[in-house]
């Protein structure tokens, strides 16, 4: 018999979590979404157990080589990397969605587990759910 489902959190901004891909796959994780450009270095495919890779909602090369640069930069790099998703309506609208269906865990490969891209997009999507009063 399968692992049972914990409860699912009441708002779908509650249901977005991040999880740095190596670490091992769990029921509760949901959809697994990796929203990292590149695939990560020694990342197994099939143990990675992903529903969907959504490399388009991942920051720009460009924006990724500068904060790779800059780490300590990282409210300038929050405020690049929303200028981006700002232009990706339809990829929020999809990953919002999923989130308004169950639990979604948007997984990325940066050692820094309080500073990545996945913190923001997590950030951002609560903040839109929030907005189309979806929260």
């Amino acid at each position: 018999m399968p692992p049972a489902r914990p409860p699912l959190p009441d708002t779908p901004g509650e249901r977005i979590r991040v999880k740095r891909i190596y670490r091992a796959a769990r029921v509760s994780d949901g959809k697994r979404i990796l929203v990292d450009r590149l695939w990560p270095r020694g990342a197994a495919k099939d143990r990675a157990r992903l529903f969907q890779w959504c490399k388009e909602v991942a920051p720009s090369d460009g924006l990724r080589h500068w904060f790779h640069g800059h780490p300590d930069q990282w409210q300038a790099f929050t405020t690049r990397y929303q200028a981006e998703l700002a232009t990706h309506d339809d990829l929020i609208r999809e990953l919002a969605g999923y989130a308004r269906e169950g639990v979604v865990t948007l997984l990325y490969a940066s050692k820094n587990e309080t500073h990545n891209n996945a913190i923001v997009l997590r950030d951002y999507l609560r903040q839109w759910l929030e907005r189309e009063g979806q929260t």
